[in-house]
Parts: structure tokens; sequence; C-alpha cells
């Protein structure tokens, strides 16, 4: 039987009203404002050489540990995001695999996909049947310490590949540290591995230079994507490298229209222009204003507000069970996986959606601050930062 997610209905509350204990010491010393809602970011903000997760949990929403069948978790599920962005999931995506890669373990990764999959009706994916694969950076099972923030955001990672992709299989490589060197090693691990077409990395530091990290991230016949970040306006690495497909970010609403679904720039969204990296050769016709590397290319669901139903049992600052997410943290799985849909990574690279944004919904309303050049900060028609080109409608941009 095909389920269907819902938003749980429930006010929201500031992130000042959130206790620090909450948040949990080590982050509460590193918090940034969030838009305002009842939310917690599961990582900590980055020191140099350093990548954060990108993920945003609601924490106004009680934590389920289990819900009946007949019942459906708080948060977008996989019907509602296939209906969203038009996408041919139950065909599409056989053989091929989609890689996440994170810091820190997950012990209970596979089994919290189990949860997940076996509540909205998605095929098993587990390593019995091959469609499910933990490694280590070095392509073994000698696994990093648990970490249950980064737990958190490999629950999500997983999840929204089996929601966007339920045929692909799922690669996930655990890095031993949230450093660029150890992060960057799992990438090539990633790509160095049969059947992989694209990798996802739901996490970003200060904006850096591709002569220092950017053979991590430069693997031809393979879509590397990465999140654009969730602090609004200012350039992230990886996405402000040259090499990936940087990922912003949208609130997903349904509507009273053909499409039944209206999106506007996330708040959080992360935007801006590299002081490094060189521009994509298509995103010269956009109008970005940037010099360099404009970022983002593409966007998807971010909102914490319109976020996804995740499970994860590793507890962290509390929390455990079914939970709802934001962050720029879900789009980049998502967009990784449409690439996995479509198939053409092998011909294509990240210009792609630049010469295909006809296949895009352009999201023209909303902004993530203010900042020096009004597309860098504000959604409009055509290119703009928080948002890119647009979300997917259908395969034909990736």
């Amino acid at each position: 039987m095909q389920l269907r997610a819902r938003l749980f209905s429930i006010g929201v509350t500031a992130l000042a009203a959130i206790p620090l204990a909450l948040i949990g010491p080590a982050e509460a010393s590193h918090a940034t404002a969030l838009p305002a809602q009842a939310t917690a970011r599961s990582c900590a903000t980055a020191k140099a050489g350093f990548a954060s997760c990108k993920a945003v949990v609601r924490t106004d929403i009680v934590a389920a540990k289990s819900v009946s069948p007949q019942a459906t978790p708080s948060g977008y599920g996989p019907a509602q995001l296939q209906s969203a962005y038009s996408l041919p999931s139950s065909t599409a995506g056989g053989g091929r695999t989609v890689a996440i890669v994170d810091a820190y373990d997950d012990p209970t990764a596979e089994a919290d996909l189990g949860v997940y999959r076996s509540q909205f009706g998605l095929p098993a994916c587990t390593t019995a049947n091959g469609c499910f694969k933990k490694i280590d950076q070095n392509g073994g099972t000698s696994y990093p310490r648990t970490n249950g923030g980064w737990a958190q955001e490999i629950s999500l990672d997983i999840d929204m590949v089996s929601a966007i992709c339920p045929n692909c299989h799922i690669l996930l490589v655990e890095a031993k540290s949230a450093s660029f060197a150890n992060l960057g090693a799992a990438v090539n691990r990633a790509a160095a591995t049969s059947g992989v077409v694209a990798i996802s990395n739901s996490y970003g530091g200060s904006d850096a230079s591709d002569a220092t990290y950017g053979s991590y991230y430069n693997h031809p016949g393979i879509a590397v994507t990465a999140s654009s970040g969730d602090n609004g306006y200012g350039a992230s690495y990886p996405a402000s490298s040259h090499y990936v497909t940087a990922v912003g970010g949208t609130t997903l609403n349904t509507a009273s229209t053909s499409r039944g679904w209206t999106e506007t720039a996330w708040s959080g969204a992360g935007s801006g222009c590299s002081a490094y990296n060189t521009a994509l050769t298509a995103a010269a016709s956009f109008g970005t204003g940037c010099a360099k590397r404009a970022e983002a290319d593409v966007s998807a669901v971010a909102n914490p507000s319109t976020g996804v139903a995740v499970y994860d049992s590793t507890a962290y600052q509390g929390l455990s069970g079914w939970l709802v997410f934001g962050g720029t943290s879900v789009s980049s799985p998502i967009i990784a996986s449409v690439y996995g849909l479509a198939g053409n990574t092998a011909s294509i690279d990240n210009n792609y959606p630049y010469t295909h944004s006809t296949s895009l919904w352009d999201v023209t309303s909303g902004s993530n601050g203010t900042c020096p050049t009004t597309q860098w900060c504000n959604a409009r028609a055509g290119w703009d930062g928080p948002t890119g080109l647009g979300t997917p409608n259908g395969i034909g941009a990736f």
C-alpha cells in the first residue's frame, strides 16, 4: 500500500527558546542563527580545514519511536518528493549506485534504512541482497568512531537516496574525521568503486581553492553534488568547487496548481561567489555577476518547516526515532539521486543543467538575506544564488 507522508501541523517557536542542553555543549559555543523555528544543527561550525554537516533537525516535533503501518511519520516522504519533482522513481535507476560520503560512523545505518524503506513500502536495501554497502575511507570495515550528529546526517542522506531513487544501490563511505583530507579520501574511494554514478556531499566549510582540495572532487563521468550551506549568503566549499554541482535550498509547499506544488528560496540556503575557483563555462550567459564560480547551480527542498521524514535510532541531543530534517543536507542527496535516475553522468558534466534549464522548475521568489548584488541572495527568473537554475522537473536537466 502506498503511504502518503504529511506535514505535522504544529506551531513553531523561535530558536532562542531551545535550551542549550538540547543543543549540546559542543554545539552551543558555535551555534549561529537559524530561521525562526524550533530547530538544532546536527553538527557544529567547522574550523579551518574541516567541514560541518548541513543537517538541521526539527525539535518542536516529538520523535516517534515507531509508526504503525496505518499511520505516517511527520515530514515529506518518497511519494511527495517524487510528485513534487515529477520523477520516474519507480522505473529508473536500476543497476546504478549513489554514494554518500560523511564523517564518522553511524552504527545503525543499515537497520535504520530498513525501517525507513519498510515504512514507505520501498524494496529492501541490505548488505545481504547487495543493495547497501558501508565501507571506511580505505575501502574496508575498520569504521571510525561513532558521532551522533553525523549519524543523523548519514540517516538523512541514505533515506533521501531511497526516496528519490529506490532502485539505486547505496554506497556509504565513512571518513575517519570531518577534515577535508579525510572526507576527500572518502570521495576518492567512492569514485573508485564500480557502479557509482553520483556522490553526495552534505557538508561544507569556508570557501577554499580547488588548487588545495579539487583533486578530491574532480571525477569526470560521476556527478558530484555538494550542499550550498545553511547560513544564507556566503560561499561554501566544496559547493564552490569548479568540479561539483552546487545544490541550494527551497521551501516546498502544496499548491492548487497544475504542478500541485510551489517553491520559494529558503532563507538559510547558501549562495555566493568563490574567491578562488573558475566559473562554469555555461553559466556565463545567465548573468550570475560572479567573476569566478557562482553558487548554487540547482536546488531542492531544504527548509525544516517543510522538511522530510527520516528514521535514525542513534540518539543525539536527546532525539531518536522518526525525525523531521531540513538543511541543504536534504537537497544534495536528492539531486545526486536525480542524477542516478537520469543515468547520463558518463557523458555529461556540471554544465549540463545550464544547457537544459527548461527542464527545471524556476524558483522566482524568496531570499536568503542581503548581499552586494541582488541575484546573489534573491530568487528571480533564471539563475539566482539561493536556488540556482531551479529544481528538478523530471530528469531532463541531469
